[in-house]
């Protein structure tokens, strides 16, 4: 998958700021704004590496997953549980909301 960054005009700070969830100053946007396009012109530069030959990685290392075996152990009861959560409904923990409706 390739996202073409070649004519992007500019970073849109609002945009991204809403995004994030950021209430950022004037001071800062301007700030962001000057970091964010030097960060995608590092990226513009990366497209004309010729990578033609290299194979495609997910690590720079060989990487091998080292698993323990599992282990069966008890686990709590819903009683035990509803002792040691903070908010309890219909055998459930009630945890707060996190995601808003944006």
């Amino acid at each position: 998958m390739s996202i073409d960054i070649s004519n992007s005009a500019s970073v849109d700070i609002d945009h991204l700021a809403k995004l994030s969830r950021l209430q950022l100053a004037e001071s800062e946007k301007f700030k962001l704004q000057g970091q964010l396009e030097r960060i995608l012109n590092h990226f513009r530069a990366l497209e004309d590496v010729d990578v033609s030959g290299i194979e495609p990685t997910a690590h720079a290392c060989d990487v091998v997953n080292i698993w323990d075996e599992d282990e069966v152990a008890e686990g709590l009861t819903p009683d035990q549980l509803e002792t040691i959560a903070p908010a309890f409904r219909d055998r459930q923990i009630v945890v707060p909301k996190v995601v808003d409706d944006a």
